[in-house]
């Protein structure tokens, strides 16, 4: 049930305008709006933007506008008397398409880390190899932990796996967010219907697997990133771990074409 909303005009830029019968009818914003649900004894707040304000620089959430609105929301939350915080967004990492993306876990505080490591198919981001117990989350998900943390409430962050070379792709990835779900309905002890996820993973597996294998044929990648990719498909769950910046410029040269080319059988994106 929606209760609310942040109105834009602070935070956004008018993403088109809207005519009706030759004549101008409004501007069209990003939206950002708050949900309630209560189930069992719990009550769920949700907010879900379209959009982060990102001043123009990144499509991250940066800058006073950031803060700001980070602060609305928790502003809400703490109004109904929220006891904790969680976001969620995608980790990137040398992980196949083919492979279930694990949930990459990041709490506000120290006393949450015991309670995140019995979660199935979660670790915690700063465990990942060759992290040396670092990382940083970029955009409004990270954010919300920092002041979620800076008024003394709990937070966690749980980011989905996604393909390294899937990174900027123009359509979701429903197995990230299916790993999410799995992981955040356990916490929050409610059953939800995951099977249509099921079936757009499905589709999106088929569509990437088209998309690659005609770049393949046409040497749009070169074959050392193709066997890069390749090797990801038989890697163990365990093997994969953070990519170094050099390593993901050098491939990534080579995969924007990825999403140039496009070679999708649906019109729209999933």
């Amino acid at each position: 049930e929606e209760f609310g909303e942040i109105e834009p005009f602070d935070f956004f830029y008018p993403r088109k305008v809207r005519i009706e019968k030759g004549l101008l009818k409004d501007l069209e914003f990003p939206t950002s709006k708050f949900y309630f649900q209560r189930i069992k004894e719990r009550n769920l707040i949700f907010f879900i933007g379209e959009e982060q304000p990102a001043e123009g620089r990144t499509r991250y959430a940066e800058g006073q506008k950031a803060y700001k609105i980070a602060n609305l929301v928790l502003d809400v939350g703490e109004k109904f008397g929220c006891q904790r915080v969680y976001t969620s967004g995608a980790a990137v990492t040398q992980i196949h398409h083919t492979v279930k993306p694990r949930v990459w876990a990041v709490p506000n505080n120290q006393n949450l880390i015991d309670e995140i490591k019995d979660h199935e198919n979660t670790i915690l981001m700063s465990g990942i190899e060759g992290r040396s117990g670092q990382g940083t989350i970029t955009g409004l998900n990270g954010l919300l932990l920092g002041v979620a943390k800076a008024r003394g409430l709990d937070a966690v962050c749980l980011m989905g796996e996604i393909p390294y070379y899937l990174q900027g792709a123009p359509w979701s990835y429903p197995k990230a967010s299916k790993s999410v779900l799995e992981v955040l309905t356990k916490i929050l002890d409610v059953k939800i219907d995951l099977s249509h996820l099921d079936e757009l993973a499905e589709r999106v597996e088929e569509n990437i697997e088209e998309l690659l294998e005609s770049l393949y044929k046409a040497e749009v990648i070169p074959p050392q990133v193709r066997d890069e990719i390749e090797k990801l498909r038989y890697a163990r769950p365990t093997e994969p771990g953070p990519i170094t910046e050099e390593e993901q410029k050098k491939m990534m040269e080579h995969l924007d074409e990825l999403f140039k080319e496009g070679g999708w059988k649906d019109e729209k994106p999933l």
